[in-house]
């Protein structure tokens, strides 16, 4: 329906500038009479607010993926639906995105004069869409690169005479798509660079987990007092022993009867079956390892994926459980390997990241964090 509509709609354009040349002014809605323009503002309003909320929902699923990717720092995601996981809102973007429609009509004053900004992000979002779908066609229907080829290139080449007739209007206000796409850019780029760059450091201090479980399970005087329940120590290597695991025992001399070493991996798909959500694995007598698996567009919710576990046998008290987090706060050195900027930058966005105990939807009364400095 819509694609006929549209062409239609076109071409009647087309058609009544070429019979009145001086109707390019607003072709639209001089193609109407006078009875029905205001009927049609009424209906052209209707369209941008449905449009407008297409953009605001793309914006917060593209903002959650790129999340759970590791692309961005977590930010407060809040569910609208009990039925349906896509239907969320994220207070930060809305803001974000709130502000920035508000400067771009004080900057541009019309839409006429915002023609050029949306000619660039139109044909630019038209030419990367077609990159990526080579890259679909290939991978996922298994296409041969000719053929690929051979199909997407006509597409490719007409999108590319769009994209540089409107690169002539980069300083008529073309620049802004560029400048909020190089923004982002600089952003995901920094947040990938600053994680490896703080996984590499933490990893000079790490013990293999086998090595740790050696040790603490080893009958001496110097062994860490045993405590009854269960305590769940959430990481991103479960190789390794958790640093919170060895602050823990460092300051208060303690292991829990049961250790449960959890991590949360995103599947590159959307979502994750409930039958794959889990696997667990027992270490030893007091040690065991919990992987938890959702898809880029799963509400990661651990409280819930536990009860499931559960449920299937893995046999905890939730009040007699424990979730030690580890709070890291970091201070930008020069030296470090980041440049002094985007030391900064990435300070900045690690310190606007929502609390892991709300991100993962946590117990909070059952929530225990211990901090440390780490220099980056």
């Amino acid at each position: 329906v819509v694609f006929p509509a549209l062409a239609l709609n076109y071409l009647g354009q087309g058609a009544l500038v070429l019979s009145h040349p001086d109707a390019i002014s607003n072709p639209f809605f001089l193609m109407f009479p006078n009875w029905a323009l205001l009927p049609m503002v009424i209906l052209a309003t209707a369209a941008t607010i449905i449009a407008s909320q297409s953009v605001i929902t793309g914006a917060f699923s593209l903002i959650r993926q790129a999340i759970h990717l590791g692309f961005l720092p977590r930010f407060e995601i809040c569910y609208t639906s009990e039925t349906q996981t896509g239907q969320i809102y994220l207070p930060l973007v809305n803001t974000i995105l709130l502000t920035g429609v508000l400067a771009l009509m004080l900057m541009f004053g019309s839409s006429e004069a915002l023609a050029p900004a949306y000619g660039v992000s139109i044909t630019g979002a038209m030419v990367i869409d077609t990159i990526l779908a080579f890259e679909f066609v290939r991978r996922q229907w298994g296409w041969p690169a000719l053929t690929a080829i051979a199909v997407l290139l006509p597409l490719f080449s007409l999108e590319l005479v769009f994209l540089g007739a409107n690169l002539f209007k980069i300083h008529h206000g073309g620049y802004v798509p560029i400048l909020i796409a190089g923004t982002l850019i600089t952003m995901m780029w920094t947040w990938r660079k600053g994680v490896s760059l703080l996984r590499e450091k933490t990893a000079r201090q790490d013990i293999p987990l086998s090595q740790f479980m050696a040790m603490v399970e080893r009958k001496s005087e110097h062994a860490p007092v045993q405590v009854p329940g269960t305590a769940i120590f959430l990481t991103a290597t479960p190789d390794t022993t958790p640093a919170v695991l060895l602050h823990n025992i460092k300051h208060n001399h303690v292991l829990h009867q049961h250790n449960v070493i959890m991590t949360i991996k995103t599947a590159k798909v959307p979502y994750v079956p409930e039958k794959d959500r889990y696997t667990i694995t027992k270490l030893s007598d007091r040690f065991s390892l919990l992987e938890l698996r959702f898809g880029f567009m799963d509400d990661q919710n651990v409280s819930r994926a536990l009860v499931r576990c559960r449920k299937e046998g893995f046999k905890f008290e939730i009040m007699s459980t424990s979730f030690y987090l580890g709070r890291r706060k970091l201070i930008a050195d020069p030296k470090s390997g980041l440049p002094q900027w985007q030391d900064k930058l990435f300070i900045t966005m690690a310190d606007s990241a929502i609390d892991p105990t709300e991100y993962f939807h946590l117990p909070p009364n059952r929530v225990v964090e211990l901090g440390e400095q780490v220099i980056i």
